[in-house]
């Protein structure tokens, strides 16, 4: 889980060092598509429990009496919580800085990259999606407390 933090958090940290800065229009049109890409994963996310429902015969009716689909709802959860802090955070940080399009753009791929390995991981335990988790979150914490500080420095 640390490791997935570094890795997040590094990465951050160098797309900040290397966006050179843009304009609001620029970074309003980075920020729509990393805004789609998170919720395609909550789409995902929720078709993925739709498909598992539709293929029971035990929760075809709503009811969570096959595991996979009580599975499948615990993952579109997480991933519902986590897609609306990321919103959050990028959205901030799109409003704080001009140098944001590229930390945004890494901040999505870590999302991806991060809800790929929480969703493979599930059906293991939590220290196999320990890895996804913190890939997906601790970068957008840490976006959002740049953002708090950048907004409050001006």
């Amino acid at each position: 889980m640390a490791g997935a933090a570094g890795v997040g958090i590094v990465a951050l940290l160098a797309a900040f060092r290397f966006d050179p800065g843009h304009v609001l229009a620029d970074r309003l049109r980075i920020l729509a598509v990393t805004l789609a890409v998170v919720g395609l994963w909550s789409v995902a996310a929720i078709g993925n429990v739709a498909r598992i429902r539709f293929l029971s015969t035990l929760s075809i009716d709503g009811g969570d009496a096959d595991p996979a689909v009580a599975h499948g709802r615990a993952i579109a959860q997480n991933t519902l919580e986590q897609s609306v802090l990321a919103a959050i955070a990028y959205a901030a940080l799109t409003l704080a800085t001009d140098r944001s399009a590229v930390p945004i753009a890494v901040l999505a791929l870590c999302f991806s990259v991060g809800r790929a390995g929480f969703w493979a991981g599930y059906r293991r335990g939590a220290a196999a999606r320990a890895f996804g988790f913190a890939l997906t979150f601790y970068p957008t914490v840490l976006a959002l407390l740049a953002a708090l500080v950048l907004a409050i420095r001006g």
